[in-house]
């Protein structure tokens, strides 16, 4: 049996008379510092899913009778620049001369340099300002509950089943993440296809949200056979796979962090300031984030297949069980840890900053509170 985790004495981060907007506050805030760092890991991880879904990322200039009709007879040669650990031959450093090889990913650092090579830089935050719109309000409804639920739950079992007490984390993360997922799970669709598909075309500007909405929407209007169904249900397809992997994900994660943290603050006891705060959520939210992203990635793998497919009807009629076996038959145990990578190294951090900067802001507006006061 769990032992119930002891907290320690007036622990620094609490928050009883803070109320609900502080929290939203620093979650918020939290949410964005995140969101902009860790984007181009998860850009990464997107990308690698994507390939391994069937998603071609070759140029559309490798043809000869594409480069035709866009460049003609006298512009055969578009300035596209291959990598350099292509093999060369022809015109040196236009499309022309790169096989479909040099486009495809071989992991987290060659879609970084392959990115930045052939779709500059700016692309690495293809996505942000949907990570931004989806990141500040989940997270502010995420954190926010999170506290709320885990306080009660917490409260209720030691009144109860003190025995059941452990457990409070489990359930709080795991509720408030599917709220918070099922509010904002349109944006999060939008992200996905954001930046599981790109342009080269330097001239033509990166679709955004609206613009990916509306792409996904037609296409439900354009198939025969998904006529009949209620248009918004498509900004909803693979929430199943969705909460699949956000609410195993939330309880691993809560559960690990939660009794890492409460030690290390334990360690500091009395004499904790800003900085032991910062540093005791910081790391128990960068091994809880590691973890629970590495036990969670084949229902990640699951989640982007249904997100970027492009037939609404096979994409409303998708399971994530039925996403798993294809996943499995087509790559196996590999297929099913595709992107693990970079979605270990991009949640370690992102969890860290999160927590880190929510409580470190929950504990700063709480001593103002006390000094206001006194």
């Amino acid at each position: 049996m769990i032992e119930p985790i002891k907290s320690p004495p007036q622990q620094p981060t609490s928050n009883e008379k803070l109320g609900l907007s502080e929290r939203a506050f620093s979650a918020a805030g939290a949410a964005f510092l995140s969101a902009v760092i860790v984007n181009p890991l998860d850009v990464a991880k997107t990308r690698l899913q994507a390939q391994a879904a069937g998603v071609a990322y070759s140029h559309p200039m490798t043809n000869h009778m594409s480069r035709m009709a866009v460049f003609g007879p006298n512009m055969m040669f578009a300035d596209l620049r291959c990598s350099p650990s292509c093999a060369h031959a022809g015109v040196h450093g236009t499309v022309s001369i790169c096989p479909r090889e040099c486009f495809e990913y071989k992991g987290t650092l060659d879609v970084l340099y392959k990115i930045i090579r052939q779709e500059g830089v700016a692309r690495l935050w293809r996505g942000t300002s949907a990570g931004l719109a989806l990141a500040v309000p989940t997270v502010g409804i995420y954190l926010p509950c999170y506290d709320i639920f885990r306080d009660w739950f917490e409260d209720l079992a030691a009144q109860n089943a003190p025995s059941m007490t452990p457990y409070g984390p489990l359930l709080a993360g795991s509720l408030s993440r599917s709220l918070a997922c099922t509010i904002c799970y349109p944006i999060e669709l939008a992200r996905t296809r954001m930046q599981a598909f790109h342009d080269l075309n330097s001239g033509k500007k990166a679709s955004g949200v609206w613009k990916t909405w509306v792409d996904v929407l037609s296409n439900l209007k354009t198939s025969e056979n998904m006529k009949s169904v209620q248009s918004y249900r498509a900004l909803w397809t693979g929430l199943g796979a969705q909460l699949s992997r956000d609410v195993p994900f939330s309880a691993i994660c809560w559960s690990t962090l939660e009794p890492v943290r409460r030690r290390l603050l334990s360690l500091v006891g009395e004499e904790a300031n800003a900085m032991s705060v910062l540093g005791a959520n910081f790391s128990a939210g960068f091994v809880a984030g590691c973890l629970a992203a590495a036990a969670t990635c084949p229902l990640d793998v699951a989640k982007t297949r249904r997100q970027i497919e492009k037939d609404p009807t096979r994409a409303l009629r998708m399971t994530t069980r039925q996403t798993l076996k294809e996943v499995w038959r087509d790559g196996g145990m590999r297929g099913l840890f595709t992107g693990v990578g970079p979605r270990v190294g991009r949640a370690g951090p992102s969890v860290g900053i999160v927590v880190s900067f929510y409580e470190v802001v929950k504990y700063a507006l709480h001593d103002h509170q006390q000094q206001h006061e006194s």
